[in-house]
């Protein structure tokens, strides 16, 4: 490689780099396995990471992507493990509908339980999070903890989500809880394997808004 020729980047607009990056995805991402309804999730969380891999990896319950459609439509809530989750998602798509996007683990009262209770805070946000977000969309892309707190909660019949989206990153839990959130039968969309972030979480998320936003 000749690294003294001079690089001169092409010059676009944002959307027309979204548009490009979208058709070399659909070029390079060979054959794959996922329905017609549920490719554009696929396709934004390669986006989100340039992962083909991590891409591939992702389980999708068959009512998940019509599920979200159905939670945004109904201005259920958007319940998120961390506030880097809630940062991403593109609130003026949901907003318009009603649903207020909500992250817990930092309130005063998730902080002191979790003191109480020698826990995580991340488990009480859920305790507390399921009592005001009946029917709605838990986003969980960092905390592994939340998510198996949450999927304890599905199994015991006190929390009822409209979709989970659990695609939480790291070595320790992480693989196992999204193994875990595979086996219910409620509508998740979550991936194989440690990787995952809330990169991808939020590129989930906002792929359903805006399947949700179009007529």
């Amino acid at each position: 490689m000749d690294f003294k020729t001079e690089f001169k980047p092409e010059t676009i607009q944002p959307q027309q780099i979204e548009v490009r990056s979208f058709e070399m995805i659909d070029e390079e991402i060979d054959e794959h396995q996922f329905p017609e309804e549920q490719y554009p999730v696929v396709r934004r969380v390669i986006h989100a990471s340039a992962d083909f891999e991590l891409g591939k990896s992702m389980i999708i319950h068959p009512d998940a992507v019509q599920a979200g459609i159905k939670a945004i439509r109904d201005g259920r809530k958007i319940v998120c493990d961390v506030q880097m989750v809630q940062v991403g998602i593109s609130k003026p798509r949901v907003e318009k509908y009603g649903c207020d996007v909500n992250v817990y683990i930092s309130d005063p009262d998730v902080v002191e339980e979790a003191k109480r209770l020698n826990t995580t805070r991340a488990i009480i946000s859920m305790r507390k999070a399921i009592k005001e977000a009946e029917g709605g969309i838990f986003a969980i892309g960092n905390a592994p903890t939340a998510l198996l707190e949450l999927i304890r909660l599905v199994k015991e019949g006190e929390a009822k989500p409209g979709l989970i989206i659990g695609m939480p990153v790291g070595f320790v839990s992480a693989a196992e809880s999204k193994e875990e959130l595979a086996k219910l039968d409620i509508p998740f969309i979550t991936n194989l394997g440690r990787k995952g972030g809330s990169t991808v979480t939020v590129a989930a998320l906002n792929a359903i808004s805006i399947l949700a936003d179009q007529v």
